[in-house]
């Protein structure tokens, strides 16, 4: 496979890019993208059999059973990371191997539908919580210690909104290509 092809498989609808100045437009669109991303993800992903669900999305990639419980995975993490910032200055989030976490025995057989619930409760507190930041809690900001980087609540709604996408695109694009 040509080294341009895995990078598109890898990043289907390219990398993040977080805007200069995050708009409310942007806001609203990012948590629209938050609130309905269970409930898509549960229709495109229930339909398919054990064998499909253990299929990987590309070439050395996770499968998609993988796929689900790391998008659970990673949003609880977020939504722990924005209560945190939201309750302390400035707070070192604590990281998490999320390729270890991949290698897990609930990650590669656990059914999907556990992982699926979580992320609606997740998305639903996660939804809620955001839908009623000011513009001063949307300021806030947490630091990431791989690279000490901080990050504001704003622009970590953006990010989150690209990891779903990023991911549901990962398994669309696997249906379209196998034809399922």
């Amino acid at each position: 496979m040509e080294k341009e092809t895995l990078e598109q498989l890898r990043y289907p609808i390219g990398k993040n890019k977080t805007p200069e100045t995050i708009t409310q437009e942007h806001l609203d669109k990012w948590i629209g993208i938050l609130e309905h991303l269970p409930q898509r993800l549960e229709d495109m992903v229930t339909p398919l059999y054990n064998e499909q669900l253990d299929t990987p999305y590309r070439p050395g990639g996770w499968t998609v059973r993988q796929l689900v419980h790391h998008v659970s995975d990673s949003h609880h993490h977020s939504y722990i990371r924005f209560k945190w910032a939201l309750t302390e200055d400035n707070p070192v989030i604590k990281p998490y191997f999320e390729k270890e976490w991949s290698k897990l025995f609930d990650a590669r057989s656990a059914p999907i539908q556990m992982s699926l619930d979580h992320l609606k409760a997740v998305h639903a507190k996660l939804v809620y919580l955001l839908k009623g930041l000011s513009k001063t809690d949307l300021k806030r900001k947490f630091t990431h210690p791989e690279g000490n980087r901080e990050v504001t609540l704003e622009e970590n709604i953006g990010i989150y909104a690209w990891h779903g996408s990023h991911h549901f695109a990962h398994i669309e694009n696997l249906i379209k290509r196998e034809g399922w």
